[in-house]
């Protein structure tokens, strides 16, 4: 892969985007309980195919569900976009891009992209990309935000260099605790604070904690952080910081505003209204697991015997089982290879359509370290982490 020589320029699809938005005629029913459904797959963003448009500026991409039952992995032009300022670069000058790296180290650095290249043996490593709020339009009290509905998640084999070799460069200090890392997005109000996310050091450290260059075999999209990517595999995505040019190293606990105040769960049950309740920051997904080979309201034959697929993923660890539930009904999925402990990974199990008029069937995952999704979704005011059982119900001819 040739990235010397690469400069990748996407202006022009970005600033026509609101034009072609107000000519858009096809759209898709997402079906979210608060509503509205309706949202447009136009315009088609650079090196991107048909994408749900949650919104324009900054970016929010979703993946069309149907796009999961084509394979384990998701097609590069399909992998959902998630930014937070509208602020970030429409094309990337190679040559001159840096990645600095300070803080509590011995030597900072200012690394250019074939030094980061070259500072480590490159690693693959599949994983699951998930924005935290994915699913957040199916909760019920509905909560504010962009109103996704399953397809902020998307998967890939990522290839990069171990981000400790990058520390290793600059030397890091004996009370080194957190680092924190930044990509080029920017706030369009000045005081807007940059958004930055913490990980610990031991996280940092990880084998499988690399800064990718790929994506797929294939230089990543520039919306998907092109030239370089954070990669924590089993944690939500707000913390693999795209188009990453900035690595500080802390000896604090971060008090920036995206891991102090944004970000953070509750550590208790709450309902809508309650207020001062302690929080966490987000940090690990969870289990989930989704029927792909049919939608809700698809029409079966009595009798018939159908054959039901999906992808599961174990959040942080691997899947252990899929199980096919409903009335009356418990079947153990098939399971498909293991691509990894954070990949999806493919399931299929044969039911048999009864008398009934409707069949509900839902499918359930247990990760390797034996958590399971439950039947009923804790709910949160920021929508996050939303992992219940998802059923669908097909109808009976």
């Amino acid at each position: 892969m040739d990235f010397n020589r690469r400069t990748l320029v996407a202006g022009a699809g970005l600033g026509i985007a609101g034009r072609a938005l107000a000519a858009a005629k096809r759209t898709v029913d997402l079906g979210l309980p608060g509503g509205p459904n309706t949202r447009s797959l136009d315009p088609r963003f650079p090196q991107k195919g048909d994408m749900i448009v949650q919104r324009l500026r900054p970016p929010l991409l979703e993946t069309p569900f149907e796009v999961f039952d084509n394979g384990v992995f998701t097609p590069n032009d399909r992998h959902f976009v998630r930014w937070h300022y509208s602020d970030i670069p429409t094309s990337i000058d190679v040559a001159g891009y840096r990645v600095a790296i300070h803080g509590a180290v011995k030597a900072p650095q200012s690394l250019s992209l074939g030094e980061v290249l070259k500072a480590g043996d490159h690693v693959e490593c599949a994983a699951v990309n998930q924005c935290a709020g994915n699913g957040r339009g199916l909760f019920e009290p509905r909560v504010a935000g962009a109103q996704w509905a399953n397809g902020a998640m998307s998967n890939a084999k990522w290839r990069g260099v171990r981000l400790r070799d990058l520390l290793d460069k600059a030397g890091v200090g004996a009370g080194a605790k957190f680092v924190r890392v930044k990509g080029l997005d920017n706030a369009l109000v000045g005081d807007s604070p940059h958004f930055a996310k913490s990980i610990p050091i031991d996280v940092a450290r990880r084998d499988k904690t690399i800064v990718a260059f790929a994506m797929n075999g294939q230089a990543m999209p520039l919306l998907n952080g092109f030239p370089l990517r954070l990669i924590i595999p089993g944690w939500f995505s707000t913390y693999w910081v795209k188009m990453l040019s900035d690595i500080e190293v802390l000896t604090v606990p971060d008090d920036n505003f995206w891991m102090a105040t944004a970000y953070r769960m509750p550590t208790v049950a709450v309902k809508p209204g309650d207020k001062g309740f302690p929080t966490v920051p987000i940090t690990t997904m969870l289990p989930r697991s989704f029927i792909t080979s049919h939608v809700d309201g698809t029409t079966v034959k009595s009798g018939e015997r159908l054959t039901i697929r999906g992808i599961a993923m174990g959040g942080d660890a691997g899947v252990a089982k899929v199980e096919i539930v409903g009335r009356d009904r418990s079947v153990l999925a098939l399971l498909e290879k293991d691509e990894g402990s954070f990949s999806f990974r493919r399931w299929s199990a044969t039911v048999f359509a009864g008398r009934e008029s409707i069949i509900s069937l839902g499918t359930r995952c247990t990760n390797t370290s034996g958590v399971t999704q439950p039947d009923v979704q804790p709910w949160n005011p920021s929508g996050y982490a939303r992992n219940v059982v998802e059923y669908i119900a097909l109808r009976v001819a």
